[in-house]
């Protein structure tokens, strides 16, 4: 019975979740593939950057964190809704403002010069296969536990449906999608937590507390300082404009449009952490000490709920994986093809669009292949964002504020700095005990003042001749 529950419920949803693709129709053109025509009016801009964000890490993830270190990871995940709004008031209207920009290689390229577009888009295409692949790995972890499949089989199954209706549909579908499946989790996670905190906790408040004040004095007691600075500062940097989201600014309808998607968006994270972090620190007083940070929600959720709203929930969480891996891959794609093949061959819109519609499929395979390597939902996030945040803003950020970029100063900054970023990752992780972001950062910047004056000397040499 349990079973033929957990068949009918995912069945259901997978025919609604289709009919709302199906909706959005196929995309004809590359530019729909890629920018759904820049006709993206406001709630789609936020409803789909929220659902891309609020994905497995920070539902999954972040209740994982509030059962281990309480409020912790609230000063944490702050740091990027921070981002997010100062995105949204000083960079998105830049980037929108742009013509003929389809990624961020694309505006990298229009500022310095065809080799840094093709270095930003090689970057671009290999963290968003990062990323899915952590959400891959979320994805699987849920299936898992709905199902009881090995988990090689459900990250094949989230990947593949997720796959289906990205590759023919593009920004487009995924945007609707987005929005569909933002709907249903942004309403029943929080209600989860309700049901919690009204009939689950025994103490009420002031077990509440108690549990707060205790995992958050733990948290501080087991993180050192330099340990949270770089959280701090990969939350604030390692997801800002990532091609996804990149991709939401360009695609908006306005400039306007643009600012506000961001700012709106930031706002919505600021509470959407604190109910994930109150949800895993109510999770103290339920399930067994020692549970692994990535089941904390659904030990939770397996232990109060009957088996219907289990099954539902679960059916959410799948869609929460869903709704930031379309993007991922929809975002890589079109990277691939804007970024990587176009400034070394004119390609026709037709052309264009089977090359992003098989990058997609590509870069899926590779997702689902990485995701069996991903040992932690943050763990796996944090890599990324060590990686994406020296390697692109330092040359992205100042480009589009400084009056003329040199191009030498863009391609050493993107190139030191996930360089630097790789070798303090993964090679001197141990030793240094330094978070890998803070070198990287500073060695992206200092490659970038270095190249800027180099730039600079040869553009008078080259004026003087």
């Amino acid at each position: 019975m349990h079973t033929l529950l957990s068949v009918a419920v995912v069945a259901v949803y997978a025919l609604a979740l289709t009919f709302v693709a199906v909706r959005a129709r196929a995309a004809r053109e590359f530019a729909e593939f890629s920018l759904a025509r820049r006709a993206l009016p406001l709630a789609l801009v936020f409803g789909s950057l929220a659902a891309t964000y609020v994905g497995p890490a920070f539902s999954i993830g972040f209740v994982g964190k509030g059962f281990e270190s309480g409020f912790l990871f609230l000063v944490v995940g702050l740091a990027y809704s921070v981002q997010n709004i100062l995105v949204g008031l000083l960079v998105a209207p830049r980037l929108r403002n742009l013509t003929g920009c389809h990624t961020l290689g694309d505006a990298i390229g229009q500022k310095y010069d065809r080799k840094c577009q093709v270095l930003a888009g090689v970057i671009s295409v290999g963290l968003c296969a990062g990323f899915a692949a952590v959400m891959a790995k979320a994805g699987g972890v849920v299936l898992t536990n709905i199902f009881g499949l090995p988990s090689w089989s459900s990250v094949v199954i989230v990947v593949g449906v997720t796959t289906l209706y990205t590759t023919f549909g593009g920004l487009r579908a995924s945007v609707i999608t987005d929005a569909f499946q933002f709907t249903a989790f942004a309403i029943l996670l929080p209600l989860t937590l309700v049901s919690l905190l009204a009939f689950h906790l025994k103490g009420g408040a002031a077990a509440f507390a108690g549990e707060a004040s205790a995992a958050t004095a733990f948290g501080f007691e087991s993180t050192s300082g330099i340990e949270i600075v770089g959280l701090v500062a990969a939350f604030l940097l390692g997801e800002t404009l990532i091609p996804p989201y990149a991709n939401r600014a360009l695609a908006s309808r306005t400039t306007r449009i643009s600012r506000n998607g961001f700012v709106l968006a930031g706002l919505f994270s600021t509470v959407w952490f604190v109910a994930m972090i109150a949800i895993g620190v109510t999770a103290r007083g339920i399930i067994a000490d020692g549970t692994g940070e990535d089941y904390v929600l659904l030990e939770l959720v397996k232990s109060t709920m009957p088996a219907e709203g289990y099954i539902l929930l679960l059916v959410v969480l799948v869609s929460v994986v869903m709704s930031s891996l379309d993007s991922l891959l929809n975002a890589g794609a079109v990277a691939f093809a804007q970024d990587v093949v176009k400034p070394f061959a004119e390609l026709p819109e037709s052309t264009a669009l089977n090359i992003g519609r098989c990058a997609t499929i590509v870069i899926a395979a590779v997702a689902a292949a990485g995701a069996l390597a991903v040992p932690k939902i943050i763990s796996g996030l944090l890599v990324c964002y060590t990686i994406w945040a020296p390697a692109i803003l330092p040359a992205l950020i100042i480009g589009l504020w400084v009056k003329r970029p040199r191009p030498l100063a863009g391609i050493l900054s993107m190139g030191v700095g996930t360089v630097v970023a790789i070798v303090f990752q993964f090679v001197l992780s141990e030793p240094s005990q330094v978070p890998a972001i803070i070198p990287a950062l500073a060695a992206a910047l200092l490659a970038y003042a270095v190249g800027h004056v180099l730039g600079t000397i040869d553009l008078v040499h080259g004026r003087q001749k």
